[in-house]
């Protein structure tokens, strides 16, 4: 063997070493306990994207969508990403923020596109947010957060209704918004969404410290307490973001960055001049900017409320949303206020669902369900025992609860559950409390008008 040979293979041996050296160095990230089977993230992935699409503008822009599906696709096709069926919308609304549904679903703000400074730096969002899908950090939290309810439901025959996925999760607390368990992350999880998302970068030709710095940047804007903290209340800095990120180029190893299309300030001016739009017609969030008490407040005589198994009047100047779901809301739009991320808040109305018992005991199942509204609702407590009572001749409990009102101070909520063979119907009722006086009657009238059947 030649001196030339025996110095190649010296060389080759070295370079495999340290590549391995690398490998050991680099921390291992991946999905952690789970209820849920990786095809009912999709599936309720799907089942908020629909939710999204009726309640939040989605932009209608051949260009500017073909644009943020190439990219988007681009990052997926990494195989940190894992497979999974990942689609990229853009959304009209002016917040820096951006969200990717359990599954795949992944929406863009316009906001974003027009905040970033570079094509890299919203690639870096979008990795970051494939990272959460593909680590499963939504359902990841909703598992640990309903450990005992969560198995209960999914082997039983609930996700069979019209419902679905999350119309379960619903009765648990659980939905879309800024407060979500599916939405906002721990510090770990940001860690590894940091971790792999600069992997998933680097796969796609895009510089991973770019995804440091827009956030590091935000972090800095959210400090002079301005709009911006939107996307950080929801993406806690883990610290260190920046030298984490260098360590991982380091141990993937030097590379020229080239995904750039080319094309992010044609695209950043496409987005300025898009049309205002408002939010779709009939959605509950289009009628959610919020009013005075006065004009929320029950007025006028009574309309008739009818579906499957349940009638009840309630006020003519309110509104009956979602009728055709699991859950049904009766509101006036002046007590309806938007929040982050898309949820709704209600300050004056009812909120009507109904649950399967999983006690067989009703007072238990009332007892449970109020547990999981104050643990689902930030700022709710309970302030008196439940009191029995009937409601269409049923056994009923009438609760009353407290909690954080949009208009500020504290609204009354009255917790109305009703025995139904093989579960319950229950009711939230929702005033100002300082505005008791004024819905007592029409609240008792509508409750008095409940005819519920079997």
């Amino acid at each position: 063997m030649t001196h030339t040979r025996i110095t190649r293979f010296i060389f080759l041996g070295l370079l495999v070493a340290a590549t391995a050296f690398s490998q050991s160095k680099a921390k291992k990230v991946k999905p952690g306990f789970n209820l849920f089977s990786k095809e009912q993230d999709v599936q309720m992935g799907a089942e908020y994207a629909a939710q999204v699409e009726r309640e939040m503008p989605v932009v209608d822009n051949a260009e500017l969508n073909k644009w943020i599906r190439t990219v988007g696709e681009k990052l997926a096709k990494a195989p940190e990403a894992d497979k999974y069926p990942y689609s990229f919308k853009v959304v009209y609304d002016p917040s820096i923020n951006a969200f990717a549904l359990p599954g795949g679903p992944t929406f863009t703000h316009t906001g974003l596109i027009l905040a970033a400074d570079n094509e890299a730096q919203l690639a870096g969002v979008l990795a970051h947010e494939i990272s959460h899908v593909a680590l499963r950090h939504g359902t990841n939290q909703a598992s640990k957060a309903q450990l005992l309810q969560l198995p209960a439901m999914l082997g039983g025959q609930m996700l069979g209704g019209k419902g679905g996925l999350t119309g379960m999760l619903a009765q648990l607390g659980i939905g879309l918004g800024a407060n979500s368990l599916l939405l906002k992350f721990s510090r770990n999880a940001e860690t590894d969404a940091d971790i792999l998302g600069s992997r998933i970068m680097h796969q796609a030709g895009y510089n991973p410290i770019e995804m440091a710095r827009f956030f590091e940047k935000l972090e800095a804007e959210s400090g002079k307490g301005n709009w911006i903290t939107n996307m950080m209340s929801s993406h806690p800095n883990p610290g260190n973001r920046q030298k984490r990120i260098q360590q991982e180029i380091q141990l993937m190893g030097a590379k020229q960055y080239s995904g750039e299309t080319g094309d992010f300030k044609r695209i950043q001016q496409v987005a300025k001049a898009l049309p205002k739009m408002e939010k779709p017609k009939g959605a509950t969030a289009a009628a959610a900017q919020g009013g005075t008490v006065e004009q929320a407040r029950p007025q006028g005589g009574f309309k008739n409320f009818q579906t499957q198994g349940l009638q009840m009047q309630y006020p003519s100047n309110w509104e009956v949303f979602g009728q055709n779901t699991a859950n049904v809301t009766i509101a006036p739009r002046a007590g309806l206020f938007q929040q982050q991320g898309g949820q709704t808040a209600i300050g004056y109305g009812v909120v009507i669902n109904q649950v399967k018992s999983q006690s067989g005991d009703f007072a238990k199942d009332t007892q449970a369900l109020i547990q999981q509204l104050s643990q689902g609702n930030q700022g709710m407590r309970v302030s008196g025992n439940p009191r029995e009572q009937r409601v269409d001749n049923k056994r009923a409990y009438l609760t009353m609860l407290t909690s954080p009102s949009p208009w500020g101070g504290n609204e009354v909520d009255w917790l109305v559950t009703v025995e139904m063979q093989g579960g319950m119907t229950y009711f939230v009722f929702i005033a100002p409390e300082n505005d008791l006086n004024n819905a007592r009657g029409a609240f008792d009238q509508m409750i008095q008008s409940v005819r519920i059947g079997q």
